[in-house]
């Protein structure tokens, strides 16, 4: 690798981050912490990175020369390997004179063993922050070669209050109760429904042809390329099956019969891979029934998109799976926890609940509305007997724009529209 063109990358980042304008998002981080990112593709993670960078250079805590920013996705790097990395601290050391730069590595997933790197600029106390797009980067393998050095960040896609926020709408304590602020927050929330959270989609007229090109993107590169996937057709067939089965838990062996019904050959195993690929790049989450013994909690799972927007490409008047995504990705955001899990549905003979998150004894239906009796009944008698088992704190009917309170059984129900709900 040419030490200039190295030279003219770091320089030519710098220049770059210097310019970009930028709307804050809610991250902060420590100034002696080490940081991994992960999320999915174009969320946001490198943004943190431009965002932690002008920040400290806005506060005279250092200056841009003294922030070395490698993107491992530029073309010029394609051929770099792991017993190579060091020569990004040299090409600075020798642009800048004999100093610590502060660090920063995006999408470092692409270099294989890239954590023993990364662990030894730690040790050496650099001061490091890598972005990744995909989940192998939280692996025990990887944690343990960090050894505790750095603190793990999951960055998703602009959350709700955050939309609000890009559009200069700031909800305050008690907003609900101010005519004009309650109507622009109802007037934004269709398209983030529909197109969910990505930013650089915002101000698009063209955001389903920038979703689907995203789609590709993480189906081809993230998912079929890095894992030498050869039957294409099946992992686009199954990614369908998973957006049809939002809402549904189903099982691994479930998915495969599926398949097999449209005449192509897939076995369990296959299909357990390519769920776990799915899970790795950040395209869709899953979680277990809260009801069942531990053996069966990792082939029957409720399986949810990490945006709207992708699973919307799937929908045609998908209003109703899409108000369950958003739900289930928003308890997602306030409930992730990468060691064990800490959201799960409940389905046990009878009952049936869609969210129950044990921490907080709280329990969710999502339901796009209840105007109908018979819908009414099944989401709240759900919540009732569910409450006579496990004492709750909190019971709520999430719908799209219904709101009451409901009182039975000495239960009390909160129904509550989901753009109200996600800014409590």
């Amino acid at each position: 690798m040419k030490k200039n063109v190295i030279k003219a990358i770091i320089k030519e980042k710098q220049q770059e981050i210097s310019r970009l304008k930028l709307i804050r998002r809610p991250f902060s981080y420590e100034d002696n912490m080490c940081y991994v990112n992960v999320g999915i593709r174009r969320a946001g993670k490198s943004y943190l990175l431009y965002q932690d960078i002008q920040e400290r250079v806005a506060a005279g805590q250092t200056t841009i020369e003294d922030c070395l920013f490698i993107n491992f996705e530029d073309e010029r790097l394609a051929e770099i390997k792991a017993d190579e990395l060091n020569i990004f601290i040299e090409c600075y050391q020798e642009l800048f004179g004999p100093k610590k730069p502060w660090v920063y590595l995006d999408e470092i997933q692409n270099i294989e063993g890239w954590e023993k790197f990364v662990r030894r600029l730690a040790d050496s106390k650099y001061r490091v922050m890598v972005t990744g797009s995909n989940a192998k980067m939280l692996s025990g393998q990887i944690a343990t070669t960090l050894g505790g050095r750095f603190v793990i960040r999951e960055v998703l896609p602009f959350s709700w209050r955050e939309y609000l926020s890009y559009h200069g709408i700031f909800p305050g304590q008690n907003w609900e109760f101010d005519p004009e602020m309650r109507l622009q927050v109802r007037r934004l929330f269709d398209d983030y429904f529909y197109f969910g959270g990505f930013s650089e989609a915002f101000d698009l007229v063209g955001k389903r042809e920038w979703l689907n090109s995203l789609y590709q993107k993480i189906l081809m590169g993230d998912i079929i390329t890095r894992n030498n996937i050869r039957n294409e057709r099946q992992l686009r067939l199954l990614t369908r099956k998973v957006a049809d089965n939002v809402m549904q838990a189903t099982a691994i062996s479930r998915f495969g019969n599926i398949i097999k019904s449209t005449g192509e050959n897939i076995s369990t195993p296959t299909i357990k891979d390519y769920l776990q690929y799915m899970e790795e790049s950040y395209l869709i989450f899953s979680f277990p029934n809260y009801a069942s013994p531990v053996s069966e909690q990792e082939t029957l799972r409720k399986r949810y998109f990490l945006d709207n927007g992708l699973l919307n490409l799937f929908m045609f008047e998908g209003e109703i799976k899409l108000l369950e995504n958003m739900v289930a990705l928003h308890l997602r955001r306030k409930y992730w926890n990468p060691d064990e899990p800490m959201l799960f549905y409940y389905k046990h003979g009878n009952a049936d609940l869609d969210f129950y998150i044990p921490e907080a004894k709280m329990a969710v239906q999502a339901s796009y509305s209840i105007e109908d009796d018979e819908t009414r009944t099944r989401e709240v008698n759900a919540l009732v007997d569910f409450n006579k088992a496990f004492k709750l704190k909190k019971a709520v009917i999430v719908t799209y724009d219904e709101e009451e309170t409901i009182e039975k059984d000495g239960l009390t129900i909160e129904v509550i529209p989901i753009w109200k709900w996600m800014l409590q």
